[in-house]
């Protein structure tokens, strides 16, 4: 017989002590997750004034609702999911606009094969990967954020966006392709100026 782990958070002894309203909790558990929160915010909504808006008023969510978190989860997944979310009304705000699979032009596949192999011939830096990814359009960025970097599937993307699966799909690669070409073209502009 298969034995069921129960799921312990790291931090459940400073949540609990945030749960009896200790001020010195609160500041704990934000030191905790602060950073990350932020990096992920930041990736969705490209501004850094508005990612620390949205880190801010989730926290101030979470420790409100603090009394209500089910200690069987991840509280980070737990606030994760409220910075997404309030991520994502900050875009809603700028209308920041989703193109459907069905307006979008779609190459052949075989352009897509020769676009991986000449990838093959560069190698980039985080922080150029960083800069380039902040160049995209906020519905690519978001996308390539809640796909690759924060492992959402197409479904809960577009569930989250309020698109199509499709849609999802499309402009995921559609963003991969422009960070592609967004990387290259630093690489020739980092190479001539060298």
């Amino acid at each position: 017989m298969c034995e069921t782990r129960n799921y312990t958070d790291p931090n459940l002894a400073i949540i609990k002590r945030c749960q009896k309203g200790e001020r010195l909790a609160f500041q704990e558990l934000y030191n905790l997750y602060a950073k990350a929160m932020f990096n992920i915010s930041l990736r969705i909504v490209n501004n850094s004034e508005e990612a620390e808006e949205v880190l801010q008023d989730a926290f101030v969510k979470a420790f409100n609702k603090i009394s209500t978190y089910d200690p069987k989860f991840s509280f980070g997944m737990w606030l994760k999911r409220m910075v997404i979310n309030a991520s994502l009304d900050v875009l809603r705000k700028r209308k920041v606009i989703l193109v459907s699979l069905e307006e979008m032009y779609i190459e052949q596949e075989a352009e897509d094969d020769d676009d991986d192999q000449d990838n093959d011939k560069y190698i980039y830096d985080v922080e150029t990967i960083k800069k380039c990814i902040t160049q995209l359009p906020d519905g690519y960025r978001t996308i390539l954020s809640l796909y690759l970097f924060e492992d959402h599937t197409h479904q809960e993307v577009a569930d989250m966006l309020g698109i199509n699966i499709g849609t999802s799909k499309s402009q995921y690669r559609k963003a991969k392709l422009k960070l592609i070409e967004l990387l290259k073209h630093n690489t020739i502009t980092h190479e001539r100026s060298a």
